[in-house]
């Protein structure tokens, strides 16, 4: 059995076989050596001598042999690069596909069509990119199908043997659900033969309820194609599928079934949520954030605020359930996740899809501050392109009296708006980088120039001494 870890959340634009693009009639594209059946993922016109060093594999290189010297070297390097197939124009250079061509595609198995001078090789690509595209739409929606039908499933008196059969139908294959001693606790879908079953068994004892352990891996055994997922349920249950193919859009299909059978198999999960409710409710009707903590979980805190995900109604679910916390809100902005992560949750890694920035433990009477401290901390995520930002404790600012320093703060701020107070505050964390600042604010660079002008003119300040920089960094911080 080989194992791999699975990245992909959301499903790549799918390749395309050689035989569709062939099919195209008015291309008049002809198969001269190798299979048709190959995958294809691109498209790439080059004349070089030897295109290797520019090449990602799977590629369909288009050329006209403008410096063809030696063939069999050239078909030798695009096979090692790992080139799908070869796109060979006639005119102008060679009247025909040059013979030598052929035969060293022919032996090498790399694919060889022959593009008419009627053709231009922009024709081909863009065909190549349609077919690419009637390919990603039709995965689509066959995700958006398996979505309802799981979340149909979930709705049914015996939802989790609902849900298991609904994702073995939509995958054509078997789904297992795994016990935390590594036992089948329940299964759906077709029989596969026991060397499969085997391989699917030690690929989900792999995963098992380590805490901080892989989310997901895949692998192959028995002749099919195999994945395990754990469940979020903090029980040690793990997902097995086993298909005879894995289609582009798979693992996203897997991973709806994951949310759902994570939240329908946690444990005690109605008095748990009974209990939180009431602690929330008088939470809301004035009680000490203290008196009612107990209820939600032991401390200290940790906030988390996230944004990204995949664009499905159960991504912040799924985030919820990768870092080991039932207490999620779902923003009002487009992927945007606010979430509190108990003592016992598991420390919070960078998750795929997501950027997230994480503030410092807290206890009760300081989760506004951490609020504070995770959506800084994501500012600065989204700014500097990272996957995850930790909070950074201050350092002289914590010598400060608060009460005095707060004083000097209102009145050194006051001229300034809080439009203008965000943008300078996002402009001074990030060291007076206009570019960096204008993608942490979603504006124009322009638009960050226009405000810390304005920001220098309303308090009479230069905000290219560095003293002045440090003095506002604390006022505003």
């Amino acid at each position: 059995m080989t194992v791999a870890a699975e990245t992909t959340s959301s499903p790549p634009v799918p390749p395309v076989p050689l035989a569709a693009l062939l099919a195209r009639r008015a291309l008049g594209l002809r198969l001269l050596a190798g299979r048709d059946d190959v995958a294809l993922h691109w498209v790439h016109t080059s004349e070089m001598a030897d295109p290797y060093p520019y090449l990602l594999g799977g590629e369909l290189l288009m050329t006209a042999g403008v410096q063809l010297t030696d063939p069999v070297r050239y078909v030798e390097r695009l096979v090692e690069a790992g080139a799908a197939a070869l796109g060979f124009g006639v005119t102008p250079v060679y009247d025909t596909v040059p013979t030598a061509l052929v035969e060293a595609c022919a032996r090498h198995g790399l694919a060889l069509i022959e593009v008419p001078p009627e053709t231009p090789f922009t024709a081909v690509a863009r065909a190549l990119w349609r077919l690419m595209a009637e390919a990603r739409l039709h995965e689509l929606r066959r995700v958006s199908e398996a979505q309802q039908s799981l979340a149909t499933a979930a709705a049914r008196p015996a939802p989790v043997p609902a849900v298991l059969g609904a994702l073995a139908s939509r995958l054509a294959g078997r789904a297992v659900l795994f016990g935390a001693d590594g036992t089948e606790s329940l299964a759906a879908g077709r029989e596969v033969p026991a060397e499969a079953a085997r391989a699917l068994r030690e690929l989900a004892a792999v995963l098992g309820p380590r805490p901080g352990g892989p989310a997901s891996a895949s692998g192959e055994g028995g002749g099919f194609r195999l994945a395990a997922y754990a469940l979020g349920g903090g029980d040690g249950l793990t997902l097995g599928v086993a298909t005879e193919r894995r289609g582009p859009g798979d693992h996203t299909i897997a991973g709806v079934a994951v949310v759902l059978l994570s939240l329908l198999t946690a444990p005690h999960r109605g008095a748990d949520v009974t209990v939180r409710d009431g602690a929330l409710v008088r939470l809301l009707l004035g009680a000490p954030p203290a008196e009612v903590a107990g209820a939600l979980g032991p401390g200290p805190w940790t906030v988390v605020h996230a944004s990204g995900g995949d664009g499905t109604p159960f991504a912040a679910a799924s985030l919820a359930a990768a870092l080991g916390t039932p207490l999620v809100e779902a923003g009002a902005g487009a992927g945007a996740v606010r979430l509190l992560l108990p003592a016992s949750a598991a420390a919070v890694t960078p998750q795929q899809g997501w950027t997230l920035g994480v503030s410092a433990a807290a206890e009760p009477d300081g989760l506004a501050a951490a609020d504070a401290q995770a959506a800084r901390a994501l500012r600065r995520a989204q700014a500097t392109r990272a996957s995850l930002v930790r909070h950074r404790p201050g350092g002289f600012a914590a010598l400060v009296d608060p009460a005095e320093a707060a004083a000097h703060a209102r009145t050194l701020l006051a001229p300034l708006p809080d439009p203008l107070r965000e943008t300078l505050r996002t402009w001074l964390s990030l060291h007076g980088s206009w570019d960096r600042t204008a993608v942490a604010l979603d504006i124009h660079r322009n638009t960050v120039r226009q405000r810390i002008t304005r920001c220098a003119a309303l308090l009479d300040r230069d905000l290219d001494d560095p003293d002045v920089r440090m003095e506002l960094w604390f006022a505003l911080g």
